[in-house]
C-alpha cells in the first residue's frame, strides 16, 4: 500500500546480509563495509519509499530503521576495535567514526519525522533544513559575519587575555589571589539574561554590546583555570629551579607555564562554546537587524522554524570548528603530556 513496502523485500535482503555477513569469519575492515553498505542502503531506500507520504508508517517501516540502526551500531564498533599501525589510518578512522554516528543522528531524525508526519512547524526533517541552508546562503553569510567575526571573536580574545593576565597579576600578589577568585566566583554565577541588556544599555545596540556580554563569560575560566594551572607544578621542580638561583618570572616562563597549558587550553576550549552562547543570546535583546540570535528571534515570531534551525545547524558548526582548532592548537602546544602522547 506504501512505496517503501514495494522496495521491503530488498530491504529486508540487505539487512540479513548484513547480518548474516557479521556472522562469518571475515576480516573486520571487509565486515564493516559490507555493514555500512547495507544499513546506509536500506535507510536510503526507506527514507526515499516514504517520499510523498509523511505520516503513514506502519511498523514494519520503524522496524526496518531499527533494524538498520542495530547494523550501522555494529560497523561503528568494529571501527572503534581497529588499530591500524599506519598513522593516516589512525585520523582517518578519527573522523569516520563520528561522521558515520553524526550521520545516522540525521537519519533517524528524518526517517522519523517523514514516517511519523511531525508536523513540520515542530520539527522539520533535515533535508528540509539542508534546503533552507543552501537557499538563504548570503543571509546566514551576513549573521555570521555580524556575530562570529565581530561578537564572538572579539570578545574571546579579549576575555580570555584580560583572564590570563590577571591569573598572572594574582600569582604574583597573593592578596588579589585571596580577594579576586571569590568575587570572580561569584561574578561568573550571573545570569547571562540579566546581564545582556546592561551591556546593550551601556555599550549601544551594536555588536560591542555583544563582545562585552562575551568578555564577561570567556574572563573568569580563564582566570580560575590559569590559576589552578600555575599552582600544578610539582614542589621538587620548583625547588630545583631555585637551586639554580631563578627568580618568579624565569621560573614562570620556564616550569610553572607549561605545567599550566593544559589548563589554560581547557579554559580556551570552554570558552570557545561559551562565547558563542553568550552572543547569540546578547542579540536577542537589541541588535542592528543582522545577526544570529536576531535572526532565531524574528523568525520565530514568523513562524519560519526551518529558518531558526538554518541558523541553529550553522552555529553548531561553527562552534565545532571554534573548538577544533583550539584543540588542534593543543595538541601542537602540549605534545608532551601525557594525554597528548597517549592519541
Amino acid at each position: 500500500a506504501y512505496p517503501y513496502m514495494g522496495a521491503k523485500g530488498l530491504i529486508i535482503g540487505l539487512l540479513l546480509l548484513a547480518a548474516l555477513v557479521s556472522m562469518v569469519k571475515l576480516t573486520p575492515i571487509f565486515e564493516a563495509i559490507v555493514l555500512f553498505v547495507g544499513a546506509h542502503a536500506a535507510a536510503w531506500l526507506l527514507i526515499k519509499g516514504i517520499a510523498g507520504f509523511e505520516g503513514t508508517a506502519l511498523a514494519p517501516y520503524f522496524l526496518l530503521l531499527a533494524a538498520a540502526w542495530l547494523l550501522a551500531w555494529r560497523c561503528v564498533a568494529l571501527l572503534s576495535s581497529l588499530r591500524p599501525n599506519q598513522s593516516v589510518a589512525r585520523n582517518a578512522l578519527r573522523l569516520i567514526i563520528p561522521a558515520i554516528f553524526g550521520a545516522w543522528i540525521l537519519i533517524i531524525w528524518e526517517a522519523v519525522t517523514r514516517g511519523a508526519g511531525i508536523p513540520f512547524i515542530l520539527l522539520p526533517p533535515p533535508s528540509a533544513i539542508g534546503a533552507r541552508i543552501a537557499n538563504s546562503l548570503p543571509i546566514l553569510g551576513s549573521d555570521v559575519r555580524q556575530t562570529i567575526f565581530k561578537a564572538v571573536l572579539i570578545g574571546y580574545v579579549v576575555g580570555n587575555l584580560a583572564g590570563f593576565a590577571i591569573a598572572i597579576l594574582a600569582d604574583r600578589v597573593p592578596f588579589l589571589r585571596r580577594g579576586l577568585l571569590p568575587i570572580g566566583n561569584m561574578v561568573s554565577a550571573l545570569p547571562i539574561i540579566g546581564v545582556a541588556p546592561i551591556m546593550v544599555m551601556w555599550f549601544g545596540f551594536d555588536w560591542p554590546s555583544k563582545a562585552a556580554v562575551v568578555i564577561i563569560m570567556t574572563f573568569f575560566p580563564m582566570l580560575v583555570n590559569t590559576v589552578a594551572g600555575l599552582a600544578a607544578s610539582g614542589h621538587m621542580e620548583r625547588d630545583l629551579m631555585r637551586t639554580y638561583a631563578s627568580g618568579y618570572w624565569p621560573t614562570l616562563v620556564k616550569l610553572r607555564l607549561p605545567a599550566a597549558m593544559p589548563f589554560i587550553f581547557n579554559a580556551l576550549k570552554i570558552n570557545s562554546t561559551l562565547a558563542l552562547i553568550g552572543a547569540i543570546v546578547a542579540e536577542f535583546f537589541g541588535t542592528p537587524v543582522v545577526g544570529m540570535g536576531f535572526r532565531i528571534s524574528t523568525e520565530v515570531g514568523r513562524m519560519n522554524i526551518d529558518m531558526v534551525w538554518a541558523e541553529i545547524a550553522v552555529a553548531a558548526l561553527a562552534g565545532s570548528v571554534f573548538y577544533g582548532v583550539v584543540a588542534l592548537i593543543e595538541r601542537a602546544v602540549t605534545f608532551w603530556h601525557p594525554s597528548v602522547r597517549g592519541g
